[in-house]
């Protein structure tokens, strides 16, 4: 693991562009897959060069579409061997779902994906360069995150990126159900952990881990994490750890792994007090 360096400052406008782009692409994906729980249904997933849908049924049988981060373009292929890409040039996302919608309709589909929220501006940054950069640090750190879930006896969920945050997470389930809480509610029954890395947002202005809890057990935030690392307090608990920490760190891999690790087995410690 080489993680190269990653300021939000230097690519925070590339960075808005290509998280409307994924956007656009989750909006197509909730659209054509089944429904599945905890939203699993929106996300988006690692390919080598960038994120897919992966296979989405179709009345005629499957599309997917690739958000490519090295060959700066949108491939849509079809299992009747159609292949169609969409060069990414700056566009705005509300241009590129009208881009999208419009190549569904040439191909016999015929949908109505709701745009709302989309950003419908005439220019917006995307700096090619930034963009393989983040590729680069992103899929060594999935790689590293799908390493780490398959550690994990207990049910887990994807390594994923939801669109609505462009955070790459995975969560863990301890078996148990929250108490008071409506066993049927999908949502919010499951006792569990989320892991996750985001490259920088409101509450953090740099890229970052984290590790949250649900619901908090008692002591959660007051277990000693790797002098690498700390906890956040402002707004919501969680152990965190900096991307810029992590690329000081002469393993990087085995630093974020233990990170990863040694914080699960204490936040599952809590859980099983009761």
């Amino acid at each position: 693991m080489n993680l190269p360096e990653l300021r939000l400052e230097d690519w925070i406008g590339t960075r808005d562009t290509l998280h409307g782009y994924a956007r656009v692409v989750g909006k197509i994906r909730s659209h054509f897959m089944p429904k599945q729980k905890h939203w699993w249904h929106i996300t988006l997933h690692a390919s080598a060069t960038g994120l897919t849908t992966t296979p989405m049924p179709i009345k005629s049988g499957t599309i997917e579409f690739l958000l490519d981060h090295l060959d700066h373009e949108i491939l849509i292929s079809t299992n009747r061997n159609e292949r169609i890409r969409i060069p990414l040039e700056g566009q705005s996302p509300a241009s590129l779902m009208d881009d999208l919608t419009a190549l569904l309709t040439d191909l016999g589909i015929d949908v109505t994906i709701d745009s709302k929220g989309l950003a419908d501006v005439p220019n917006t940054d995307y700096d090619y360069k930034a963009v393989t950069n983040y590729w680069n640090a992103f899929s060594q750190i999935d790689a590293v995150f799908k390493s780490f879930k398959g550690t994990l006896r207990e049910e887990t969920g994807p390594v994923h990126v939801f669109p609505h945050h462009f955070d790459l997470s995975m969560n863990w389930f301890s078996g148990k159900l929250v108490p008071e809480i409506d066993p049927d509610d999908e949502e919010n029954a499951d006792e569990q952990m989320n892991f996750g890395f985001v490259s920088g947002d409101e509450g953090i202005k740099d890229a970052y881990f984290y590790i949250t809890a649900y619901p908090n057990p008692e002591g959660w935030g007051d277990f000693q994490l790797p002098d690498y690392a700390n906890w956040q307090r402002q707004g919501w608990v969680g152990a965190i750890l900096l991307y810029k920490d992590l690329r000081e760190q002469k393993d990087q891999a085995l630093a974020l792994q233990y990170f990863l690790a040694t914080t699960h087995t204490s936040g599952k410690k809590l859980m099983n007090k009761d």
